[in-house]
């Protein structure tokens, strides 16, 4: 017998003998509650203590009361590092509980796995929050799992605007929040971390105040549909006071002002700071093509180096309205346009008309957000990098990225060299990236990776 095995069948015999000889034979349900649950009674909750979902408040009583236990040889995912269990993986759930409430995981064998929010009405049935079954959920631990949060952007990467919490990779189930300024932009995806919510910005913000950063405001953008998927709906608004919605930022020494009312997502896409600020050293004096600009963050890094021009493209009026905002904020206007023109119509009326740029930058939203329609996904990015491709002048650059976690770097990587084939033209890679580290990659957690970027120069055959 190895020795995990030896370990956990050692463990079983604790929990039989611990069971029914001492709890059996003193006072079963005392005891037994006593042992898997129970949170000293306090006379008095404190503000935050308030906003703690309803199994966690109830100081006075024994929580925790579900158990859920899963099948044999399930929980795969969790046991290699992961974070979520799936509905079919369970075998049993016994005690009471409401969805969103903390329940203790158990393997099939009664080997504790941890604790974790509960919900019925999502196929990810439980979101873990603890590897440690003795671990209180309470807020010195959501206190500690924020300090963490904050700690480790503090060295990566400015923080001057930035995520501070990217849900499972922090160790805290599907919630978002990211920093412009002294704003913060609250994203809840799951029922039971909604129900921290508020704990958990009231935490942050002192966490914040201790470094001498006085929060302004929240804007809360649970506008996503996956909240459906919970048993949720949708909802976006002020937490607290309300203000000026229209932030401005500066990131790699461009300015921007950030609707974070009206935005996408969360208002602006912190995850390519680095890769914005990459393409600099490849556009002094280049004429650059910059698809999907949304906000024209890249077309503006692009004019901030020096390009002797810059045209941003996005099928998106409001978004167009605003990068032109943000290209007077910089003085860029005489540099950098903008029109609003879908992408795909326009790539091959540029071909057509012979245009050519030293470089073209492509960035599109998500062409696919489940496994069903990655073939469609493919068929998109492989269009627009081979006409992308056409468009790069001999020994120019082509800066290409996918935002999507289901095209995986291995499928992102061989569309790219189907379309340069295709295309006729040979690539050499300048450089690889991925998302920045306020998006960090939490091996094991696959969910958390998702952004690939690739630069080439692009090399006509010879």
């Amino acid at each position: 017998m190895c020795a995990f095995c030896y370990a956990r069948s050692i463990h079983v015999l604790h929990i039989f003998y611990k069971f029914f000889v001492t709890n059996v034979l003193s006072c079963p349900i005392l005891d037994y509650l006593s042992t898997y649950g129970k949170i000293n009674p306090q006379n008095s909750k404190t503000d935050n203590e308030k906003c703690l979902p309803t199994a966690v408040q109830r100081k006075d009583t024994y929580i925790m009361g579900a158990i859920v236990t899963l099948k044999k040889g399930e929980g795969r995912l969790l046991k290699s590092g992961g974070a979520w269990i799936f509905d079919n993986e369970v075998d049993t759930i016994v005690g009471s509980f409401e969805n969103g409430d903390i329940v203790i995981v158990k393997d099939f064998d009664g080997y504790p796995l941890g604790k974790g929010f509960i919900n019925t009405n999502s196929k990810i049935l439980i979101r873990m929050l603890t590897r440690h079954v003795d671990t209180e959920i309470d807020e010195a631990f959501f206190t500690k799992r924020l300090q963490d949060a904050w700690d480790y952007r503090k060295k990566p990467v400015d923080t001057s605007s930035c995520r501070v919490v990217f849900g499972e990779a922090d160790f805290l189930p599907g919630i978002v929040i990211d920093k412009f300024e002294n704003v913060l932009v609250v994203e809840s995806l799951a029922l039971g971390i909604d129900k921290v919510k508020n704990l958990l910005i009231n935490i942050l913000k002192n966490i914040l105040k201790n470094d001498g950063i006085i929060i302004e405001g929240v804007y809360e953008r649970s506008d996503a549909k996956v909240r459906k998927h919970e048993g949720m709906d949708t909802y976006k608004g002020f937490i607290g006071d309300e203000f000026n919605t229209k932030v401005h930022i500066n990131e790699n020494g461009v300015r921007y002002i950030v609707d974070v009312k009206d935005g996408q997502k969360t208002g602006f896409f912190l995850d390519q700071k680095y890769n914005r600020l990459a393409i600099q050293r490849i556009c002094k004096d280049a004429k650059v093509l910059d698809c999907f600009t949304h906000t024209g963050s890249f077309a503006l890094n692009a004019g901030i180096a020096g390009a002797s021009s810059v045209l941003g493209v996005d099928a998106s009026e409001l978004a167009i309205a605003q990068a032109r905002e943000n290209a007077a904020l910089n003085g860029l206007e005489s540099t950098v346009s903008f029109e609003c023109r879908d992408v795909f119509d326009l790539l091959p009326e540029l071909e057509s008309k012979g245009e050519q740029f030293d470089v073209v930058i492509l960035d599109p939203p998500a062409f696919t957000k489940s496994r069903n329609s990655i073939k469609n996904a493919v068929k998109g990015y492989r269009e627009i990098n081979l006409r992308a491709m056409k468009l790069v002048r001999d020994g120019g650059f082509l800066a290409t990225c996918s935002c999507s976690h289901f095209m995986d770097f291995e499928l992102f990587t061989k569309t790219i060299k189907q379309a340069a084939m295709n295309s006729h033209v040979r690539l050499r890679q300048v450089e690889f990236r991925t998302q920045a580290p306020d998006h960090p990659i939490l091996w094991a957690a696959d969910e958390s990776y998702y952004l690939k970027f690739y630069i080439f120069q692009v090399i006509k055959e010879r």
